[in-house]
């Protein structure tokens, strides 16, 4: 195991003990942003949008101000979130689309949070460097959406009235 890989572990680890329990999406959603973007190098945002209302909206986040509204299938997180599929850009700047929050951001990463073949939002994370994120950063942010969408899961759950964002329920039969 390297050096990225035994820090992502870490990162891992305090997402699980953080949203251990905690069944408010918003609430990890906060906590999560701030693990990930504390925790990792040469990252100048680090947030979340949420689906609703047939668009992305601006969720929980570390980093200077974002758009707040980014519509499906728009730029590198209406992508991720359109087609369910992890994004890595090295360079932004050749992103056919681009959405420019931050004229910092030189690369990006985004992973689709999905919950019963529906999207819920994205995770998405800036550098001011080109070519930042790698493999390995999209399986182990995967990792960390996972620990998420099973909060989301549990939410549903835990109340009488399932979750409902823009009219998709994640309410689960058993």
């Amino acid at each position: 195991m390297n050096t990225q890989q035994q820090n992502y572990e870490l990162l891992i680890s305090q997402v699980t003990a953080l949203t251990q329990g905690e069944s408010d999406m918003i609430a990890n959603m906060a906590n999560i942003s701030a693990v990930v973007f504390n925790g990792l190098a040469d990252i100048n945002w680090a947030g979340f949008y949420i689906y609703k209302q047939s668009q992305l909206v601006l969720g929980p986040f570390q980093g200077s101000p974002a758009c707040i509204r980014i519509p499906m299938g728009r730029g590198v997180c209406g992508s991720a979130a359109e087609t369910q599929e992890i994004q890595v850009v090295n360079n932004v700047h050749d992103f056919a689309g681009h959405i420019a929050c931050d004229a910092a951001s030189n690369s990006e990463i985004v992973i689709p949070i999905v919950k019963n073949g529906q999207t819920v939002g994205v995770f998405d994370l800036d550098s001011p460097s080109f070519s930042r994120f790698d493999g390995c950063d999209a399986e182990y942010l995967s990792k960390i959406v996972d620990i998420l969408a099973n909060t989301i899961l549990a939410d549903s759950q835990s109340t009488e009235t399932p979750l409902v964002l823009d009219n998709i329920s994640l309410e689960t039969t058993v």
